[in-house]
């Protein structure tokens, strides 16, 4: 059985200063958004941050960002994140910014305990700059660390008291390779079940990868909102 938290402020009370998290997420879709709201509460600092971006100015990891609770922020887009650009730009926060499809692998590989790898994305670019580029078959790669981190911070639709965990269609994204990248996988599910109410065959993350859950309703926030005009 894992830890069932009964607080967003209990499960997130061992990420001190100075840890690596990575945030599941793609925009606003599939973030722990309670999990996060607590580490604002925590007032924990120095973060180092590996997600795919760092939400909007109001809301997901931009309220970290505003409370300057992050040092560096590893991920492959600035999004809609005003704050973002703004501490960049005035040397505030350190970024390493990495092609999407790169990052992923990274992550995929730390959790499957793969070291490094070699990819063609990024060569002859600033992205190469320092890094070892080798080649094979006459064309160029270059080399990747896999990524890990102290802390993984995921969402699922589902999960059960094994740790199992279901993720609801494009909430999916980043968030099962990252739990299996975290030395403590935290997720928050919006429906906590009991051993054996999920169909093994539909299951997205064993419960090997999870060490603690909890239950928690989500707001789910429009990243951009869009109205078609009326004729």
């Amino acid at each position: 059985m894992k830890t069932i938290y009964t607080s967003f402020e209990q499960a997130v009370s061992e990420i001190k200063d100075y840890s690596t998290i990575m945030v599941g997420g793609f925009g606003l879709v599939g973030i722990p958004e309670n999990l996060i709201l607590a580490l604002v509460e925590s007032k924990v600092k120095h973060l180092t941050v590996i997600s795919n971006n760092c939400g909007i100015d109001e809301w997901g990891l931009g309220l970290l960002l505003k409370n300057k609770q992050i040092d560096k922020m590893v991920g492959s887009y600035v999004g809609e994140n005003k704050e973002f650009e703004r501490q960049v730009l005035a040397g505030e926060l350190e970024v390493e910014l990495t092609p999407q499809g790169t990052l992923a692998e990274q992550i995929r590989a730390g959790g499957a305990g793969i070291p490094a790898f070699y990819t063609p994305a990024g060569v002859g670019t600033p992205l190469a700059e320092g890094e070892e580029v080798r080649a094979f078959d006459g064309k160029e790669y270059l080399l990747k660390r896999g990524l890990r981190a102290d802390f993984s911070l995921v969402r699922a639709a589902k999960g059960d008291r094994d740790g199992n965990l279901i993720f609801n269609k494009t909430a999916r994204n980043f968030n099962p390779m990252m739990a299996a990248a975290g030395h403590v996988t935290i997720a928050e599910v919006e429906e906590l079940v009991d051993r054996g109410d999920l169909d093994p065959d539909h299951i997205h993350t064993p419960g090997v990868y999870v060490q603690g859950l909890i239950e928690g309703k989500q707001e789910k926030r429009i990243e951009r909102l869009t109205l078609r005009k009326q004729a």
